[in-house]
């Protein structure tokens, strides 16, 4: 397929998808997808991206899309329906991607994707926590069914010590105030359990200074809400290993693609990039990471913190 072939048709799925995921064309233009590719989307999400990537895999091709949560599976496959390839939707975690493959008899695939970002969905109506603007239990649990992960984030609020609690919000928050709202935390508890997520904003907005709550770009609740949903997760450790594992899985010339939206995320990315790079097995594609426009930015609010990398297996 020659480029000007390629860039009509990416501009025909921007065109006709509904909802614009974050990053889209850079995603389309990056993986460089053909007809008849194998493609993993690692977080599968609401379908956004897969249903972009679906019309240009044509009849042969085969989409794999993995989450751990079964109503984004529900809705992916409702998104998807029409796609001519051939769809397999499964509901795991994406560390698990060797296993999703063995299962459907396959040893490599051509593209891959994952967008480490929330969806829509999981922030507005999962009902499981993840807002700190609703009112929620405090789950922040991918699976739909808490009993199917250790703990829960309510667990960890009210029986972790207060040293574990700083580690987490400052480790994976980078919240500067952690050690206040663990204070916080600790002492609300000692009169009553905390249930919810509007709890916890109280305690997080008597913890931290005046300044802090008010004037700036990101809520002051974010970095804590954070940090608890990637413990909760086990998204640092989940992640490392599913780079590993869909290295070993990408065919020779492949690529994969990663959005992420925390630092430490980012960081693990680009030290795993730049060491294939090294070691001479991968191109990198994006030297720097690509951020979102300041259109994109403008129409949805959520990107802004987005940063796509992508490397080609050599």
């Amino acid at each position: 397929m020659n480029k000007d072939t390629k860039d009509n048709q990416t501009e025909k799925v921007l065109g006709d998808t509904v909802h614009v995921s974050v990053l889209l064309q850079e995603v389309l233009d990056g993986l460089a997808v053909n007809e008849g590719d194998v493609f993993v989307d690692m977080t599968i999400n609401g379908g956004g991206h897969s249903e972009a990537i679906g019309q240009l895999l044509g009849k042969s091709g085969t989409l794999i899309g993995i989450d751990a949560d079964p109503t984004a599976i529900t809705r992916a496959g409702a998104r998807l329906n029409g796609c001519q390839a051939k769809i397999h939707l499964v509901t795991e975690n994406f560390r698990n991607v060797k296993k999703v493959l063995t299962d459907l008899k396959l040893e490599k695939v051509d593209k891959i994707l994952f967008d480490l970002g929330l969806s829509t969905h999981e922030l507005e109506s999962s009902g499981r926590g993840f807002s700190f603007q609703k009112d929620e239990p405090l789950l922040m649990t991918f699976p739909a069914d808490p009993t199917k992960v250790s703990f829960t984030a309510k667990d960890i609020l009210n029986t972790w010590d207060e040293e574990n609690i700083i580690s987490i919000l400052s480790g994976y928050g980078e919240e500067r105030f952690a050690k206040r709202i663990a204070e916080r935390i600790v002492d609300w508890r000692k009169t009553q359990e905390i249930q919810t997520t509007a709890e916890l904003v109280d305690i997080i907005a008597s913890a931290v200074p005046g300044w802090y709550r008010n004037g700036r770009k990101s809520h002051f609740a974010t970095k804590t809400f954070q940090a608890l949903r990637m413990t909760v997760n086990d998204e640092i450790r989940a992640l490392q290993s599913a780079l590993d594992d869909a290295w070993s899985i990408l065919e020779k010339n492949g690529r994969i693609a990663i959005i992420s939206f925390h630092s430490m995320e980012d960081r693990m990315v680009k030290k795993f990039f730049r060491e294939k790079s090294k070691e001479e097995k991968g191109f990198l594609i994006t030297k720097k990471p690509i951020s979102p426009s300041f259109e994109e930015m403008k129409t949805n609010r959520r990107s802004r913190s987005a940063k796509l990398r992508i490397i080609k297996k050599i």
